[in-house]
């Protein structure tokens, strides 16, 4: 089964780290929009469709990860969204809450850039 391209959203506040991962992904020959604020997270993914949100727990803003995975999962048309969580905050009660609120999967920072992409490959294998 081959790999199928996605259409990728990035939340992550640290620029070094939202432009390596764009990076990576669309050397992957993935779509990828990246943004720096939750409330740009969530507005785009109302607006936008995507195969998944790749999404930081510790932002600036009115949003924090959190608050991104709540509004994500109680509006209709993210509900479904698969998002993983790449987040400094890689405690067992940070990843119990992310789990609770909906996140499909969890990777603690620093994470591996090549484990991160061959999860997405697994994963749009699966679309």
């Amino acid at each position: 089964m081959a790999v199928l391209s996605m259409r990728i959203l990035v939340c992550e506040d640290q620029d070094s780290i939202r432009h390596m991962i764009q990076t990576l992904v669309q050397a992957s020959g993935h779509s990828v929009v990246g943004v720096a604020l939750g409330a740009q997270a969530v507005e785009i993914a109302r607006a936008e469709p995507f195969d998944v949100l790749l999404l930081d727990l510790m932002l600036p803003g009115s949003l924090d990860g959190f608050g991104v995975l709540e509004h994500i999962r109680r509006d209709e048309a993210t509900r479904t969204l698969p998002v993983v969580i790449i987040s400094a905050m890689d405690d067992p009660e940070s990843r119990a809450r992310a789990r609770t609120l909906g996140a499909t999967e969890f990777y603690g920072k620093p994470f591996r850039p090549l484990e991160l992409l061959e999860y997405l490959n697994r994963f749009s294998k699966q679309l």
